[in-house]
């Protein structure tokens, strides 16, 4: 009762509606109450929490709103801010805006119902008239996107050219860097002052609950320590284990075994879909900080339409893996070189299914591993070599992303190495001429050649045994897959 009334009362601070007589032309939004705890990184509940929210999926298109597109920050740019600060030596900083979606305004006329059990007396069968957004209507969170960026642009941010959830305030030689997910809100500077000077700016704005060090976002549990930052989520793994009643299980070493070569097993026992499918979306999420079971996860996922039972263990065995490297995680450490550097690799014809291959990339700045991929491939290769270009063109992609995301860090690069263990495929990246092993290898494929030339992108060789990539292509065995594991910086705490 108290979290409800707390609640009421935000909306009455925020002026978010009016009670006005039911309007015999216009749908009503019906309202429902939603209680949860909110717990910290170690799973203890610091506060009930009551939200009213509208139930938008009566709301149609046209009538009640109009545009609902909001960005939302990339994981890897994320990353790519935490190596940032460790780089530049300075604390990153969040705060939460109080019931941030009552401060955006809407532009339609909406009517909502009175909330269960705190129906006016004397107007039982009035409505309220919303004069801005709030929880549940579809146009919410662009409403409050809409209104933070106006007011971060006013007090003179700019906004980032790629990237337009992250807002950039240069002063001198200092700068301040404020990066948005809905309403959660990174920041952090090369000089104090910046921070304390964003602070006030805020609180004058919105009413904000929470401010302090970065240590628990989204999920990712963030420690800050002399020698660089570590990212990891344990809390999330318990939960996860106890989720699907893997807690005694036996712990293995490695996600999937290097001899397993999963397929559709037209032949075995079909399994419960939609648990196999929550298994998979759960551990899809937690790849944002561990990169080492990316590969194993993938492969598993395409068999989310008909699982069966050889596909549930294979998902078991990760569970397994992960018990026993539950707090393993990423380790940006400090130091000089924030040089950018891609590393390609394919596995040809992994896909026993299609006969399709898998690309695996990753991408360090300095020594912090911030972006990797593991995808299967669109088309079927008719060569290693092709595979292995095509697998190049993806990782050159993403370097073209992250060198204008990192402009606005002020950070310019040229000449990016991309680290191939495939000398034919570093060849056709500088041979124009099309000849019998090259000329059905698709257009789309050969901007890689385009950027070679250009001078963006660089392609250099490594050898097999130094290719980190090479565990986003398939299940390696145990030394080769703890090797690689260490050298992409997934360590213990």
């Amino acid at each position: 009762m108290i979290a409800m009334q707390k609640e009421l009362n935000q909306f009455e601070r925020s002026e978010v509606w009016e009670l006005v007589p039911r309007p015999s032309n216009q749908s009503v939004i019906g309202t429902r109450w939603v209680f949860r705890n909110k717990m910290d990184e170690n799973g203890i509940i610091v506060r009930n929490k009551a939200r009213l929210v509208a139930q938008g999926f009566n709301q149609e298109e046209g009538i009640d709103y109009e545009e609902t597109f909001v960005p939302v920050a990339r994981l890897e740019a994320i990353r790519m801010l935490l190596a940032f600060a460790c780089f530049k030596d300075f604390v990153l900083y969040q705060m939460d805006v109080k019931s941030a979606f009552l401060n955006g305004f809407i532009n339609e006329e909406v009517y909502v119902e009175q909330p269960p059990g705190f129906q006016s007396f004397n107007f039982p069968n009035h409505v309220f008239k919303l004069k801005k957004a709030f929880y549940g209507l579809k146009q919410a969170p662009r409403a409050w996107y809409e209104r933070l960026s106006k007011f971060l642009l006013k007090k003179g941010f700019k906004m980032g050219k790629i990237d337009t959830t992250l807002f950039i305030k240069t002063k001198e030689n200092d700068m301040l860097l404020v990066k948005i997910y809905v309403d959660d809100i990174i920041f952090g500077a090369t000089n104090v002052s910046l921070c304390e000077e964003f602070s006030k700016c805020m609180h004058s704005e919105f009413e904000m609950s929470m401010m302090g060090e970065l240590n628990f976002f989204l999920g990712l549990q963030i420690k800050h320590l002399k020698e660089g930052t570590f990212i990891n989520q344990p809390k999330y793994i318990r939960d996860l284990l106890k989720r699907f009643n893997m807690e005694e299980a036996k712990t293995m070493k490695t996600p999937m075994s290097s001899s397993i070569k999963l397929d559709k097993d037209e032949k075995g026992k079909s399994i419960d879909s939609t648990m196999y499918r929550g298994m998979i979306g759960s551990l899809l999420y937690l790849t944002a900080s561990r990169p080492d079971i990316m590969n194993s996860v993938c492969l598993c996922a395409r068999f989310q339409s008909c699982p069966k039972e050889s596909h549930l263990s294979a998902v078991k065995r990760i569970l397994r893996y992960l018990k026993g490297t539950m707090d393993i995680g990423l380790w940006y450490p400090k130091g000089d070189n924030f040089e950018l550097i891609g590393y390609s690799d394919a596995d040809f014809a992994g896909c026993k299914v299609e006969r399709k291959s898998t690309s695996g990339t990753c991408h360090f700045l300095g020594h912090s591993l911030v972006s990797w991929h593991s995808k299967k491939q669109i088309l079927v290769a008719l060569s290693m070599v092709e595979a292995e270009y095509i697998a190049a063109g993806l990782c050159c992609a993403q370097i073209l992303w992250m060198k204008q995301t990192l402009n606005d860090f002020n950070l310019s690069f040229e000449h990016v190495p991309i680290k191939c263990d495939n000398t034919s495929a570093i060849n056709i990246s500088k041979n124009p001429v099309q000849h019998s092993r090259t000329k059905h290898i698709e257009i789309r494929h050969h901007f890689l050649r385009d950027h070679a030339q250009k001078g963006d992108i660089t392609l250099e060789f490594v050898s097999t045994k130094d290719q980190p990539a090479d565990i986003f292509t398939k299940p390696l065995s145990e030394e080769q897959f703890v090797d690689i594991r260490r050298q992409l910086g997934v360590i213990s705490p």
